[in-house]
């Protein structure tokens, strides 16, 4: 039976605020391109857009920064790599706009900026959609240059913080040498480690946790979770593979499965199922609060039980969202836990 210790919760969730984290992986940011139309271009059988706003949110594992400073008042670091190009002081721009410091961040000229455009649309008597989509992005993995100066800025910056997210969007910064220098660094200075990581989490040894989604999960583990028992097997052998203390799957409408080495098994359901508009991000809100929570001292049941709180309040908001210890905790007193259901 599901059950949550709320006084328990809301007198710790005030911790929150005084550990640091560092992020290490892919930043990126989304660039959001607004006009409006209402003919079609002589020159080709494409629409006009008269542009009207340009909105630019911190995505990908910037996005996991900016969630962890929305709650800890910018206690918090990241290592990635920029381009030498046009997007990079805006990306930079970003982070100090976000409260996130960037002192250890890499500039490698010969990988891009990652950005994802977004260019979206409305017309008269209609609502906004997007149109077209452009990446610019270097997916190979870092160059031996660029990989020796991200290991020298985790060596600096891993024992001045007090969990570390390695945020994977499988565009080339976690290479296996960074993977294991970061893991290795975390052992050494007793960090929490938690991955996020689309693919192949075998790579990722003996970490404190990793939070992946159900499809990544199967990918994984090599069958469909179906039920309970699929399940379990599905929790029980990501731990074996991957030697990890503990995994949180997340399971989209069905909430989240919580397993631990010591053979813990949580399943927590889905907070304000009805309210949400848009699943962007959420994984990332998932890992920062998660992570976060951890290193304030929450057991990983609670701190499993925020980061779901906390992917139920952004998913209300369209794009990347974050929120905030004061929101955390009024959505918190209004919950009725007893109202969740458990999907088997």
């Amino acid at each position: 039976m599901f059950t949550v210790e709320k006084e328990e919760i809301l007198r710790k969730i005030d911790n929150l605020l005084k550990p640091s984290v560092l992020v290490i992986g892919d930043m990126a940011i989304d660039e959001m391109v607004y006009g409006t139309t209402d003919r079609m271009s002589r020159e080709a059988p494409v629409l006009i857009l008269r542009h009207y706003n340009t909105k630019v949110i911190l995505g990908a594992a910037s996005n996991a920064a900016h969630n962890i400073a929305s709650l800890n008042n910018g206690k918090v670091s990241v290592i990635g790599t920029y381009g030498k190009d046009y997007y990079a002081p805006i990306l930079l721009k970003a982070f100090k706009d976000a409260n996130v410091n960037t002192d250890y961040m890499v500039e490698d000229e010969t990988r891009a900026t990652t950005v994802k455009t977004r260019i979206s649309g409305s017309c008269s008597q209609s609502v906004t959609q997007q149109i077209v989509r452009i990446d610019r992005e270097t997916i190979d993995p870092l160059s031996k240059e660029a990989e020796e100066k991200v290991i020298a800025q985790m060596e600096k910056a891993i024992p001045l913080h007090d969990a570390v997210i390695l945020s994977d969007y499988n565009i080339g910064l976690l290479t296996e040498n960074v993977i294991n220098k970061a893991i290795e660094l975390c052992h050494k200075y007793n960090k929490i480690i938690v991955v996020d990581s689309q693919k192949d989490l075998d790579r990722f040894q003996g970490v404190t946790s990793m939070t992946p989604n159900q499809p990544d999960s199967e990918k994984f583990v090599g069958f469909f979770i179906k039920d309970q028992t699929t399940l379990k097997k599905a929790g029980e052998e990501m731990l074996a593979k991957t030697n990890a203390q503990s995994a949180l799957i997340t399971l989209g409408g069905d909430g989240m499965a919580l397993f631990e080495k010591n053979g813990n098994f949580e399943k927590i359901p889905v907070f304000n199922k009805t309210d949400v508009f848009d699943v962007t991000g959420a994984g990332d809100t998932v890992v920062a609060t998660y992570t976060l929570a951890m290193a304030a001292g929450l057991s990983k049941k609670d701190a499993a039980i925020l980061g779901n709180l906390a992917a139920s309040i952004v998913i209300r908001y369209f794009g990347c969202a974050t929120t905030t210890i004061p929101v955390l905790k009024e959505t918190l007193r209004k919950m009725d836990f007893n109202s969740c259901k458990i999907n088997a």
